[in-house]
């Protein structure tokens, strides 16, 4: 009877111990899938001159952007985003890899960006992600229309995309490793939209996450290129001039206007597209979405025609910045008034992705007020123009910093710009010089100078910059001469720093 006993209890201890052992191998089994979807994946959607003030989520009276005003009350916005050179290849570079110009050599466009840079693509590659990329490049210095192989991508390994075309219309393209151009077979904008869907559904699945840039070239110039549909929506007699837009301005800023937000309304159409099929896949759950756009343009204010970029007024170097990921829970629509300047995105994102941060950073990580918004937190963030060039030649070159409420800028002849941007949000006072305000102007030169220490820079003459770096300016156009590489005659220029 004992013996029975005894072995009915050691059948009975022997079933508790193998379901014990089942339910810690289906807890390991549970933790591990965890830990396999814990990366989030990326999806940053970058355009291209799409002021910080021209969406509707922003206040802007005039443009329709539905899919994005949408996209803020599910995000964190930053409201003060600046491109820390606001033109396109500079901030490319900037963005990816989270380097200052003034560090990387990349402050003109049409330089190829050097192999030698550790790059956001090669970075989450490293970490096990797929990277793709779509659209305008603008970082390959071999000419606009030129191949770029798979070398050149920076550690992108699905590839449809151009260094640099604005026929929205007939949008060429590379696809992959195939040399032939292609054309998009629609309004760039939808076409782009619609191609990066289709990868989205074929790596959805995925064991590994993706990285997936899609760069949209809209609403930059030319503006007639809108689709009709889109520019009936804006008559230029109906639109809202901003007060900093001179007298001389008015007719063109209308009329550009309309085509800019035109192309706006558009766009946001394509982006919601993605939004949508990042939702219907169930993506949303588990990655990280941003908006942006590489620069602003100055449509008239200040006097400067429209198409302007490169100066240091809000206009030109404030940007949208909507970011959501997949914790994000109470936040959603919340703002930070912090600027956030483009090298600060890298490490961000990387941060937001447990990665760890490459130490040739020099960006600050904002991931923690991107989970934890705060309107009233504020910082000094660095915008630049080292050798302005094209039609901002004969502008001065300049530092900047904005904070959430003051911009102040230097160039080598001393302060040029003081604006208080929450009394004068048009930046018509410039207030340098004035006594009641000094220790304030003092307080933010002081501000600029420590960023500036920090990367070890300080504002000196374009002509320093190009011999630093071996430039030669055609002096035609008064840029790095791309437009020779149609004719066989281009020469790459490269960062190769020649003196101290």
């Amino acid at each position: 009877m004992k013996i029975k006993l005894l072995s009915r209890l050691l059948l009975l201890t022997s079933l508790a111990l193998c379901s014990c052992k089942k339910q810690v191998k289906s807890n390991n089994e549970t933790a591990s899938a965890k830990s396999k979807t814990k990366q989030p994946n990326i999806v940053y959607i970058l355009t291209d001159q799409w002021r910080g003030s021209a969406l509707g989520y922003a206040g802007n009276p005039d443009v329709k952007t539905p899919n994005l005003d949408a996209f803020a009350k599910e995000s964190v916005n930053f409201t003060n985003a600046v491109s820390v050179t606001p033109v396109c290849t500079p901030h490319r570079a900037a963005l990816f890899t989270g380097r200052f110009p003034t560090t990387t050599g990349m402050f003109l466009n049409d330089l190829y960006f050097p192999a030698e840079e550790l790059t956001m693509a090669e970075i989450f590659k490293e970490a096990g992600y797929n990277t793709a990329y779509w659209g305008k490049w603008h970082l390959d210095g071999h000419g606009r229309s030129t191949y770029i192989p798979k070398e050149r991508r920076q550690g992108f390994d699905f590839w449809k995309a151009l260094e640099c075309s604005h026929n929205y219309t007939k949008m060429p393209y590379y696809d992959n490793d195939n040399q032939d151009m292609k054309i998009w077979g629609e309004y760039s904008p939808f076409a782009i939209s619609k191609d990066a869907n289709n990868y989205l559904t074929k790596h959805a699945n995925d064991q590994k996450p993706f990285l997936a840039v899609i760069s949209i070239a809209t609403p930059h110039y030319p503006h007639h290129s809108a689709p009709k549909k889109f520019k009936d929506m804006y008559p230029p007699e109906t639109l809202t001039l901003n007060p900093n837009v001179t007298k001389a301005q008015e007719a063109r800023s209308r009329k550009e206007l309309q085509g800019y937000y035109a192309h706006a309304t558009a766009t946001d159409q394509a982006i919601g597209l993605v939004f949508n099929k990042i939702k219907e896949l169930g993506l949303d759950k588990n990655t990280i979405i941003v908006f942006s756009a590489d620069h602003g343009e100055m449509m008239g204010a200040h006097g400067v025609k429209a198409f302007t970029k490169q100066l240091a007024w809000d206009e030109s170097i404030r940007v949208p910045f909507l970011i959501s990921y997949p914790s994000i829970g109470n936040h959603k629509g919340s703002t930070v008034n912090a600027p956030i300047t483009t090298p600060d995105i890298l490490p961000s994102l990387l941060s937001l992705s447990q990665i760890n941060i490459p130490k040739t950073i020099e960006g600050e990580d904002l991931s923690h007020l991107i989970k934890n918004p705060d309107p009233n937190v504020d910082r000094a963030a660095l915008v630049m123009n080292v050798a302005p060039f094209g039609a901002n030649y004969n502008d001065a070159p300049y530092r900047a910093i904005r904070t959430k409420q003051y911009t102040y800028a230097i160039t080598p002849d001393g302060p040029s710009m003081f604006y208080d941007n929450i009394k004068d949000p048009f930046q018509q006072d410039n207030l340098l010089g004035k006594q009641e305000l000094a220790s304030i102007q003092q307080d933010l030169d002081t501000k600029l100078h420590t960023e500036l220490k920090k990367i070890n820079d300080q504002i000196r003459p374009r002509d320093y910059y190009l011999k630093k770096w071996n430039y030669k300016l055609s002096m035609d156009r008064k840029a790095i001469d791309w437009w020779s590489f149609d004719k066989g005659e281009g020469q790459v220029q490269s960062p190769k720093p020649v003196i101290n």
